[in-house]
């Protein structure tokens, strides 16, 4: 039996989950798929300019993994690039570790039975695009009943932080209005449950949640969003543990 590679710490998605040749029809180019850690690495190899000591301290991997990944994620975006093929953003066994200071996120503790489901929110309401979201409504549920609500705010982070937000927020779920394909990409690589679609007061919301009534599909595209970060699929399964 193939022995399960050990899970690799990333501080955040993506924002972007797919790059395509701009001159080529759809039908004619293959795809070349980046897992999540791979792309961690060219993030902080090459975006952030650490060494390869820090990179491996980072995602928790010996030096020698983060060469192996790093190199298996230069041929293939040199592959990408020089043949005219897709670049997709997907996959890869990771946990969500983020930088101390990234997040600031002072929400009470979820209880051992509560689920905690998280409304995109502007002055009392569902908000529109997830990717523009300023504040989330998190609500605490345990046997059908809200057991705590706050504010949680997001500091004008782009679509992969603020799945990183809420995954290290302890998030079950996402309400939300409009948002794109790339940032669907985010909450599932981030193991979230989305409904999207949603519109109205967030308590009311949230109680059609709770009554099994809510009117969100989960695919509710954004074109604002799905024109900036574009489209693809997540990797995540599963909240919490390592994604793959």
């Amino acid at each position: 039996m193939p022995r399960v590679p050990k899970c690799r710490k990333i501080c955040g998605f993506p924002d972007y989950y797919s790059f395509v040749p701009e001159n080529a029809e759809q039908e004619q180019f293959e795809t070349v798929v980046l897992s999540l850690d791979e792309y961690e690495t060219v993030r902080l190899l090459d975006a952030q300019g650490m060494n390869q000591e820090a990179c491996a301290k980072s995602m928790g991997v010996a030096r020698t993994t983060v060469t192996a990944m790093y190199d298996s994620a230069r041929k293939k975006i040199a592959d990408a690039l020089v043949n005219g093929k897709r670049i997709k953003i997907a996959g890869g066994y990771v946990e969500m570790n983020p930088n101390p200071d990234q997040f600031d996120i002072n929400l009470k503790q979820k209880g051992e039975n509560e689920m905690r489901v998280a409304v995109t929110y502007d002055n009392g309401n569902v908000f529109g695009h997830f990717g523009r979201t300023e504040q989330f409504k998190v609500y605490d549920i345990e046997d059908g009943v809200v057991k705590n609500a706050e504010i949680l705010g997001t500091n004008g982070e782009g679509c992969g932080a603020l799945a990183g937000i809420l995954n290290v927020a302890n998030v079950d779920a996402l309400i939300c209005g409009g948002i794109g394909g790339g940032a669907q990409n985010a909450i599932n690589a981030a193991g979230i449950k989305l409904y999207a679609g949603a519109s109205g007061n967030t308590d009311d919301v949230i109680a059609s949640f709770i009554a099994g009534t809510l009117d969100a599909s989960g695919e509710a595209n954004c074109d604002h969003h799905d024109h900036e970060h574009g489209e693809g699929h997540g990797c995540g399964h599963g909240h919490g543990g390592c994604h793959h």
